[in-house]
């Protein structure tokens, strides 16, 4: 038994943290070893708290999920700098897209963080879906394929390690993996025609990174979710499929693989499937610790193949030193600003209907769809803000959800919705609206529905500057 089993089994943990300081635990941690610190919205992110990890432990894989779009952890306060995937996809320019992921990486470049766990390259295949739906490129393997290809090109043309994710693909589910277990229902030929291919491809382009989807995949393995599942990691991923890079998980604590075991067991199954880097969203030291002793303890009963476990954390170094040669590509790319490619590829991915123009400041009614797991609650769509910037006189009520509208005064009506063709209260509210007030303007921010409304404006994500294209629009 090697003297350095605590050491390997620290490295292949990677924990987030409460707060906006980082705890004396985590620092110990890293000292002992801890392969990787998660990065989320709630902690204060600059380059002094990664100094801090580094300090610690120079070889830390520091990890954010930074998709642009609704899923930013830099960018919370205003909403991301860049449109988000299917902005991209409905565009379909892969060069601007590798733009977009450059950009991206050189954001991450700046503070000195290792890994984006970005991009998702799920099919969404399902309109139905609560949890991928504009976060993925489309709903076609050719056209996510291409995409995800270019985004992963531009993250790690900036030195930024890439993470294809949720393998084997989460976009024909209608469950949200945060809440509880989803379930794939399609054939091992169309899992290989419609969900394998843009993983394959990024596989191709030599991603560094794979997250697993905590996902039932029953033409693969009826029993066990993807994230431990020896069938689906091992002998699809890794023997038919090629990949030779760090395998991690997605966040343990979803309910999806929550709900069946401990954390400590989870570790050790993942582990045993084929995983490398287990993700915990919020950790504590005595959380940190069960999962280390489990792992231990489990390669201490023969449960876990120590050899299983070296190999885990080599891969894990083996990012960071891929990282550690590609310091000449992150100055490169600090100093390759390209400004306006966000706002560009917002404004090139509206979608529009209707003729409708603003000349004053509009009743902008936000109809409160709960937004998924993934999303951070801070996260704001951003119309009202940015119709303000151009209308100063514009106004804002909040309708809760499944609420009713409030009563219209001869101001504009705008009525902002999320992926209304999912929700039929959300139709419903638009409907009446639209009954109401003929000349209302309604700004879907998600996957749209049909039509509706004086003007329709689809912008494809949320983010900061799909906010204000849609305002330029309707107050040219």
């Amino acid at each position: 038994m090697s003297g350095d089993l605590y050491r390997l089994a620290m490295t292949v943990l990677h924990p987030g943290y409460e707060g906006t300081t980082t705890p004396d635990w985590l620092r110990r941690a890293l000292g002992d070893g801890l392969g990787g610190v998660v990065l989320f919205a709630r902690n204060a992110i600059d380059a002094q708290v990664v100094r801090q990890f580094r300090a610690e432990n120079p070889d830390t894989v520091v990890a954010i999920d930074e998709e642009g779009g609704a899923v930013t952890r830099l960018e919370v306060a205003a909403g991301s700098s860049f449109p988000g995937n299917r902005a991209l996809g409905v565009i379909d320019d892969v060069d601007l897209t590798e733009r977009v992921g450059r950009q991206i990486g050189r954001m991450l470049a700046e503070l000195d963080i290792t890994l984006n766990y970005a991009p998702s390259a799920d099919v969404n295949a399902n309109p139905a879906n609560p949890v991928i739906g504009v976060r993925s490129f489309g709903p076609t393997p050719d056209l996510v394929a291409r995409h995800t290809v270019a985004y992963v090109g531009g993250v790690q043309a900036a030195g930024v390690a890439a993470c294809a994710k949720h393998f084997p693909g989460h976009g024909d589910t209608v469950t949200d993996s945060h809440l509880a277990l989803p379930t794939v229902h399609a054939s091992r030929e169309l899992l290989s025609e419609r969900d394998l291919p843009p993983f394959v491809a990024a596989i191709d382009a030599g991603v560094r990174s794979i997250m697993s989807g905590h996902l039932l995949v029953p033409a693969l393995d009826p029993a066990m979710p993807a994230t431990l599942s020896r069938t689906i990691l091992t002998e699809l991923l890794r023997g038919e499929l090629g990949f030779d890079g760090m395998l991690v998980t997605d966040a343990i604590e979803m309910r999806a693989v929550a709900a069946m075991f401990t954390p400590g067991e989870i570790a050790v199954r993942a582990l045993n499937a084929g995983v490398d880097a287990i993700c915990v969203g919020l950790s504590t030291e005595e959380s940190l610790h069960e999962m280390r002793d489990a792992i231990v303890a489990a390669v201490r009963a023969g449960v876990l193949p120590e050899e299983r476990l070296a190999e885990a954390a080599a891969r894990v170094r083996s990012l960071s030193e891929w990282y550690a040669t590609r310091s000449a590509l992150r100055d490169k790319a600090r100093e390759d600003v390209d400004e306006g490619v966000g706002l560009d590829a917002a404004r090139r991915a509206l979608t529009t209907a209707g003729a409708a123009t603003l000349d004053r400041g509009p009743l902008v009614v936000e109809v409160n769809t709960r937004m998924n797991k993934a999303v951070d609650p801070a996260t704001p769509t951003g119309i009202t803000a940015a119709l303000t910037a151009l209308l100063p006189d514009t106004a804002r009520i909040q309708m809760e959800q499944e609420g009713e509208l409030p009563a219209f005064d001869d101001r504009p009506v705008v009525l902002v919705v999320h992926d209304a063709a999912r929700h039929p209260w959300v139709r419903e509210s638009v409907a009446k609206a639209v009954a109401l007030r003929p000349d209302v303007i309604v700004v879907d921010t998600g996957v749209p529905d049909t039509p509706s409304g004086a003007a329709h404006v689809a912008t494809h994500g949320i983010s900061r500057v799909s906010a204000q294209a849609a305002a330029e629009w309707l107050a040219q």
